[in-house]
């Protein structure tokens, strides 16, 4: 598994599935805010499949 999340892309990923769930542990939101799931933890492994298969990367090239 490769990372391919960067750092801004991250933040916002934890930031937005952190909200959502706490959002519908709170009853703010049905229960489709816990898909607020897939964001955090895709920016916790810092790994997306859905850019995987996009062929994306946000994170910095690694040059030798």
């Amino acid at each position: 598994m490769q990372t391919n999340v960067g750092g801004i892309d991250r933040i916002l990923r934890v930031a937005i599935g952190a909200a959502l769930i706490v959002a519908a542990g709170l009853g703010t939101i049905g229960w489709w805010g816990y898909l607020g799931l897939i964001p955090l933890l895709t920016g916790l492994f810092r790994f997306c499949p859905a850019y995987t298969l996009l062929g994306m990367k946000t994170c910095p090239t690694k040059t030798d």
